[in-house]
């Protein structure tokens, strides 16, 4: 099942793995701001080779240092119909998940005014709807910040198709609000809802819609003039907005401009001048020219480590995820909607900030290659490893990424994406790498930077925590093997009844041997619902492997496929019915024989119940 998510996770780890191996000494010192010229040379051969290789039809990027802007060029188009090449200083790209940098930003803007507390319970400023106690400790907005609020994930129905369909935000938050699932502050998970979350309590305590705030409060002030929060772009931008594309069969599939209904998590459509302006604010502790967006010790607090599952591994920073890239602590973010992809990146140690952004979907692969190439060049330097940490032995099993759904349809991607860590001979295998010891309850890849912690949750919950995502061990009944086994079972069992069936009448029929009425319709009632099963099986094992949308719903095609395990339901329980009241009129064979498949039946239906497929979980 296609799902649509934010980058950061996989990019994240592609980064880990393409920058230098790590090693144990000093962090790299300040470093000089680089020369307009070098920049440009390198931007022009690396754009020209990640774009062409990976079949992206544009990009654009901004590098600021020293309080102003180093370098800024467009490369290849915006606009591929109409031939539009990209343009730094006007052509808009949909920055995505980045615009969670400016809800968080607008965050700390009230939590200087004093109408905020970033440790208070987010339900004291709400009123329209409450998130529930499922846990004694209550959700903070540095929760959500850190992406600690201990939410599922849910992707369905994100986005609309078009303005109208765009519900109020109060309204679209109480309605689709995710399960709690584990408790706030243990792990971290993250979450677009717990951003829209933080924009909405912004609106109610500023008493200004998210777009206007951010326009009046963070735009104006750093004169982004060529950007906007709002959807759709304004008439006089929209001209300039940058279209997204996917390739297919040899040619570029422009893609639609989908709305976002959690506009707090990622709205704001940007230029990369106007963006090394942001960039330039923050890396000048929230001055820009003669304009504050924040005070000096709120902007270094912003910027202050507020969460690490593990402190020798990178963690989050009042909403900027840290990543340590050539002894280099840098906060980022990144972005990834309908075929935008872009990363922001500042490194506060050399006081420098690099924007790039592409139009494909393609282009994040882009990006894995052209941003370590960038710190190696630029900003060359080793890693240290920090001490500290605790000693957590290895626990075998599959492990899931910590965002995931639990109340919906979406459980089941877990099961196909669950991963597998084993011990070996004292290193850890895990997500297709090898892990050696670095210290106590740490471990460091093998041939990449990328480190690996194992957290022990509060709840009692085993947990490997690595620079990019979290994963969470999974009980034995969530796991793939236990999980193929009973599909594969049913499966087998089910075949025997739907092949059975002609195969008995048949047999009957020449041995002149009557089957009683009763037995016969517990049989076909049992090879109906087998029947009903196997198809189910074969249709929703598609859906998994192909490019099934959820973004706008559920699709209609999918809805009417979860009508078979219901049906398969139904017959069931006549079956079991009929089969109890026949029971004493069939031979020894048929009755073991009809108990298998009606276990076969009953071993399906828990596999659709366990993974939200039995009903509507929308």
């Amino acid at each position: 099942m296609y799902v649509v998510r934010s980058m950061l996770a996989a990019v994240c780890a592609a980064l880990m793995i393409l920058v230098p191996p790590c090693v144990t000494s000093p962090a790299a010192a300040a470093t000089a701001v680089p020369d307009e010229h070098a920049l440009a040379d390198f931007f022009d051969a690396a754009m020209a080779d990640g774009l062409a290789a990976n079949h992206v039809p544009g990009a654009v990027v901004s590098v600021v240092g020293g309080g102003k802007t180093l370098f800024s060029k467009g490369y290849g188009l915006a606009d591929v119909e109409n031939r539009r090449p990209f343009d730094p200083d006007t052509s808009l790209v949909r920055i995505a998940s980045i615009t969670k940098l400016f809800t968080w930003t607008a965050v700390m803007q009230q939590v200087q005014q004093g109408r905020l507390d970033l440790k208070a319970d987010v339900n004291r400023y709400l009123t329209a709807f409450r998130i529930p106690a499922t846990y004694p400790r209550p959700i903070t907005l540095l929760d959500l910040m850190d992406h600690t609020a201990g939410f599922e994930d849910r992707t369905i129905g994100v986005g609309s198709r078009s303005k109208d369909d765009v519900p109020p935000l109060a309204d679209y938050l109480a309605e689709n609000m995710p399960a709690r699932v584990r408790p706030p502050g243990e792990v971290s998970a993250y979450s677009n809802y717990g951003a829209a979350l933080a924009g909405y309590i912004v609106s109610r305590v500023s008493g200004q819609p998210y777009d206007e705030y951010v326009r009046d409060h963070i735009l104006g002030p750093l004169t982004m003039r060529h950007s906007t929060p709002a959807e759709p772009v304004p008439a006089p931008l929209a001209a300039d907005l940058a279209r997204s594309y996917d390739y297919e069969g040899g040619a570029y599939r422009r893609k639609p401009f989908v709305f976002d209904n959690l506009a707090p998590d990622g709205s704001i459509s940007a230029t990369a001048n106007d963006m090394a302006h942001f960039m330039i604010a923050h890396l000048r502790d929230g001055r820009f020219g003669d304009q504050r967006i924040l005070d000096e010790a709120t902007a270094r607090e912003m910027h202050r480590r507020t969460f690490a599952a593990d402190p020798r591994i990178d963690g989050y920073a009042h909403g900027f995820k840290e990543q340590t890239l050539n002894g280099h602590r840098v906060i980022m973010h990144d972005g990834g909607w309908e075929g935008f992809q872009s990363g922001l990146l500042l490194v506060p140690d050399a006081d420098l900030g690099l924007f790039v952004s592409t139009n494909s979907m393609s282009g994040a692969d882009a990006l894995t290659t052209i941003i370590p190439a960038f710190f190696d060049r630029f900003l060359p330097g080793k890693r240290a490893v920090p001490g500290g940490g605790a000693s957590v032995m290895p626990v075998e099993g599959f492990y899931k990424l910590t965002r995931s759904a639990e109340s919906s349809i979406e459980k089941v991607v877990a099961l196909t994406s669950s991963t597998r860590l084993r011990v070996e001979g004292g290193k850890l295998t895990f997500r297709g790498s090898t892990w050696s010891p670095l210290g106590p309850g740490l471990y460091q890849q093998d041939g990449g930077t990328q480190r690996l912690a194992l957290v022990t949750g509060g709840s009692g919950a085993a947990y490997v925590a690595t620079d990019g995502p979290a994963y969470q061990r999974v009980p034995w009944w969530d796991t793939p093997p236990v999980n193929v086994v009973i599909v594969l079972l049913f499966a087998v069992t089910a075949l025997t009844a739907v092949l059975g069936l002609p195969v008995a009448a048949v047999v009957g029929r020449a041995r002149k041997r009557p089957v009683p009425r009763v037995w016969r319709a517990a049989r076909v009632l049992t090879g109906l619902a087998a029947a009903a099963g196997l198809v189910f099986v074969v249709l929703f094992a598609l859906v998994l492997t192909g490019d099934t949308s959820i973004l706008y719903g559920v699709p209609a095609d999918v809805q009417a496929l979860l009508v078979l395990p219901l049906l398969v339901f139904a017959l069931t329980v006549a079956a079991i019915a009929t089969t109890v009241r026949g029971w004493r009129r069939a031979g020894v064979l048929a009755r073991g024989h009809q108990v298998v498949v009606l276990a076969g039946l009953l071993a399906l239906l828990w596999f659709c119940w366990h993974w939200n497929l039995l009903g509507w979980h929308l």
